[in-house]
């Protein structure tokens, strides 16, 4: 009896052996590039998801660059992968996607952002979606509504933060940029999107965390988030239907872009379902206000880090208001196309900000077949 149980232990015990192995060291059909594949199933998961006040490059990344290089594995919530931070390599995978890279996510972030999300899609789906979305925010709508809109935002905040001892910046253009965003995509006024900016700051709250769904956790407060968001949503939406039926299928009363998607879903033979429309419009909620927010904040801080930047900004729009008042021109205070159009500095201001701030560290991607890099890695 003891030979047995000491048979069934050591096969146990070679098995769990075989199991860490074969986890540590991936099947490929070349050389994989060095790295860590962490603990089995969790990989390297938490020190991924560790917090860092910084807005330099991730400590979970930089350390890695340190000690592998430029290209290394590592197994992030139970999926294996290879992190990139080479530019030929990346610069291959935008110029080889749909041949031989293709946009992925790991099931988690999935059901965060939804099965329907646009990065989901593919081919011919994923171009009608950007085409439908460019056709609202594209040039011509910047040109007509979107400035004027966002100018009005900004200055009726800055109006009301004038008159408080002090303000959460980040607090506050979360708030600011919100509101625009719900009111150009929805057509919902603030009182109305108070509701559902609560839900979006709960569901960010929680967005980079361990995907752990149990009460108590930031991961389990994210979905909530998205679930009390999407039943906003989801209202928003029906109530919208009701009122193009009652106008004409082809009416466009609102001009936002929640009217295009409903002449979308209510064409006879529609492309875009309702749960496709629902998770581009939580998508395209979540993406203005979170990035834009997080780059204006930002540009806050490091304009006031360097003075003879600010100088240089605050020149180019003071010589702007001149002119201006110099032409006698007829459009009141309302930035002009041609005033924006001619803003240099501030476009370079803007660009060197969204770098700097790295809002978007990293994307996914799968290969469709075998893909051979510098090295020899495979």
């Amino acid at each position: 009896m003891i030979d047995y149980a000491a048979a069934a232990l050591t096969a146990v015990a070679l098995l769990l052996l075989y199991t860490v192995h074969r986890w540590r060291n991936p099947r490929c059909n070349g050389r994989l590039p060095p790295g860590s594949m962490g603990f089995p199933l969790v990989g390297e998961t938490f020190q991924f998801f560790s917090p860092d006040a910084s807005f330099d490059i991730p400590p979970f990344i930089r350390q890695r660059l340190a000690r592998y290089g430029p290209i290394f594995k590592t197994s992030l919530v139970g999926h294996p992968v290879v992190v990139s931070a080479d530019e030929e390599l990346n610069h291959m995978v935008f110029q080889q996607e749909g041949e031989l890279f293709q946009s992925w996510y790991p099931d988690s972030f999935v059901e965060i952002l939804g099965r329907d999300n646009v990065g989901e899609q593919q081919g011919t789906m994923f171009k009608y979606l950007k085409n439908m979305v460019l056709r609202f925010f594209g040039p011509e709508s910047l040109r007509e509504s979107i400035l004027r809109d966002v100018e009005h935002a900004v200055c009726s905040s800055l109006c009301t933060w004038s008159t408080l001892p002090a303000v959460e910046l980040k607090e506050a253009v979360s708030t600011m940029v919100f509101e625009l965003s719900a009111n150009k995509l929805l057509g919902l006024e603030p009182s109305r999107s108070k509701v559902l900016r609560k839900s979006f700051f709960d569901f960010v709250r929680g967005l980079i965390s361990f995907p752990l769904y149990l009460p108590g956790t930031a991961y389990y407060a994210c979905m909530q988030g998205r679930m009390s968001a999407m039943g906003v949503l989801r209202q928003v939406l029906e109530e919208r239907k009701r009122s193009a039926q009652a106008l004409g299928g082809g009416a466009r009363p609102h001009g936002d872009f929640l009217d295009y998607v409903v002449q979308e879903i209510t064409k006879e033979k529609p492309v875009l379902t309702e749960g496709m429309a629902l998770d581009l419009m939580f998508l395209l909620l979540f993406a203005s206000f979170h990035t834009t927010s997080l780059a204006l904040t930002l540009a806050v801080k490091l304009l006031s880090d360097h003075p003879r930047v600010l100088d240089e900004l605050t020149v180019e729009h003071e010589t702007i208001l001149n002119q201006r008042q110099a032409g006698n021109e007829s459009h009141g205070d309302t930035v002009t196309w041609k005033e924006y159009k001619s803003m240099t500095f501030t476009s370079q201001v803007i660009s060197e900000t969204v770098r700097l701030a790295n809002i978007a560290p990293g994307i996914f991607r799968k290969t469709l077949k075998d893909v051979q890099f510098r090295g020899g890695y495979n």
